[in-house]
């Protein structure tokens, strides 16, 4: 399969128009480079359909000629999944146009928007009808639903409503051989045969081209209120977790381990972060609860869950912001902690879960393997600790090379997912497999798994022009 040239060009142009064909360079590079810059690739032409017809089109253009495909949301991907590669013989396919809201269903509490929808739009439009759509994480305001889907994306309230496979309803989807599957229902029950959006959920393009979703909404929180804790060691945060959920008849929201080391970083690095508490402690958590009947109205109940874990010699210190203003603070130090990495120098990531009982001895072989491999490794190991899911990012020693200390990745990352796999884990909770985890998979699941996803590839995309090189 060669790069698509000249007639097959202007097929495509003729498909999307000229306003949603772009071959050049400069124009296309935004799609072209990972946002970290850890993959760069080349295309023959970046197109950007306005309807699922015209998706429908492509598709089976690109069957019928056997061009190769990579479909691409807001391009802040992690693991370079919505990249092509250096070659220059693949078209991405940017769903930055299919960027509608078709409809929201407050009796029904569901909203059915396009792929090309940036999320925060999404949580705009969710308020305006007086709900909520939970999903929150860092790129909001760039990253689209189509993406979201794609990876099944996290966030950091997957601990109340879970990730987006629990926030899905129904899909529009175009399959590789350029049909159109019509699976937008807004039912909660639907017993009759195969989940098919579950195949797409978190397949990263492989096997089609979701175009449409209708998603689940939520009653708007009446209260939320947000303290910042020290607590005593990660086993402490784990017990002042289940002390949380039980005191509160589960409304616990968000619960992010937060080191000492990270906070660190975002003082230093991000404008207007302030510390947060009198005294410095190793670990931190940052704790949501959200719900209620009133402004204030859960208050007392996050009072009394600090007071009861200091009683247990589980918290050190704790504040609870009293505004809203307090509060979005408290959530930019968290926020922050991954762009105040970068300054730092060199920062080997990982995106790992394991059940929330095994989190403290991950952390700590994990953080011991690293340092016995690079001697004054940082670990800066933050997240999502409610729902068992944890950013464990070694950074280069004080002084080091970066490239030397990135030059250890391999290694590091052995280590790191050995011991992840072996507590019964994944080594990838939230940011998907794409062309960096796409080998390393293969080492920790079974070669039965590995058969059944070929499997479904092979009959979903038998030409192999869905995103290839990717997950499978």
């Amino acid at each position: 399969m060669g790069a698509p040239q000249g007639r097959m060009l202007e097929r495509f142009r003729e498909i999307v128009g000229a306003r949603g064909f772009i071959d050049d360079p400069a124009a296309m590079e935004p799609h072209l480079v990972e946002w970290r810059d850890l993959y760069r690739g080349r295309a023959a032409a970046v197109l950007k359909p306005a309807s699922v017809e015209e998706v429908s089109a492509i598709l089976l253009l690109c069957q019928e000629s056997g061009t190769r495909i990579v479909p691409q949301g807001g391009n802040t991907g992690l693991v370079g999944g919505g990249i092509p590669f250096s070659g220059g013989e693949e078209v991405v396919l940017s769903l930055s146009r299919l960027n509608r809201v078709r409809a929201i269903d407050s009796a029904n509490d569901t909203i059915t928007v396009e792929a090309g929808c940036i999320l925060a739009n999404v949580q705009a439009a969710a308020e305006q009808a007086d709900r909520l759509f939970p999903l929150r994480i860092g790129s909001e305001g760039t990253c689209q639903i189509g993406g979201n889907l794609s990876t099944n994306a996290g966030g950091t309230a997957v601990l109340h409503y879970g990730n987006m496979r629990d926030l899905v309803l129904g899909l529009e989807v175009v399959l590789p051989d350029g049909r159109i599957w019509d699976g937008l229902r807004g039912l909660r029950k639907d017993n009759t045969g195969y989940d098919l959006k579950q195949l797409f959920i978190g397949a990263e393009g492989t096997l089609g081209v979701i175009t449409a979703a209708v998603l689940k909404l939520f009653p708007k929180p009446r209260d939320v209120q947000v303290a910042m804790v020290s607590v005593r060691d990660v086993e402490a945060a784990i017990e002042l977790l289940a002390m949380a959920k039980g005191t509160s008849g589960n409304q616990v929201t968000a619960f992010e381990l937060m080191p000492r080391l990270g906070i660190d970083y975002v003082l230093r690095h991000i404008p207007g972060t302030q510390e947060p508490l009198p005294s410095r402690h190793d670990w931190n958590v940052l704790m949501e609860l959200s719900g209620g009947k009133a402004a204030g109205d859960l208050a007392p109940m996050m009072q009394a869950i600090l007071e009861a874990g200091m009683e247990a010699g589980l918290v050190l210190d704790g504040a609870i912001a009293q505004n809203a203003a307090q509060a979005a603070a408290l959530w930019r130090l968290r926020d922050g902690m991954s762009e105040a990495q970068k300054p730092e120098g060199g920062s080997i990531k990982h995106d790992i879960s394991v059940p929330v009982s095994r989190m403290p001895e991950f952390i700590a072989r994990a953080s011991e393997a690293v340092r016995a491999i690079v001697p004054g490794t940082r670990i800066v190991a933050f997240g999502h600790i409610g729902d068992g899911n944890v950013h464990f990012n070694p950074s280069q020693p004080v002084g080091a090379d970066k490239q030397w200390f990135l030059d250890q990745w391999q290694p590091i990352s052995r280590a790191v997912h050995d011991i992840c796999a072996e507590l019964g884990g994944s080594i990838s909770a939230e940011h998907g497999l794409g062309r960096m985890k796409r080998e390393e998979i293969t080492r920790y699941k079974s070669a039965v798994e590995m058969d059944l996803m070929r499997q479904i590839k092979g009959l979903l995309d038998p030409k192999g022009i869905m995103n290839p090189g990717k997950v499978v």
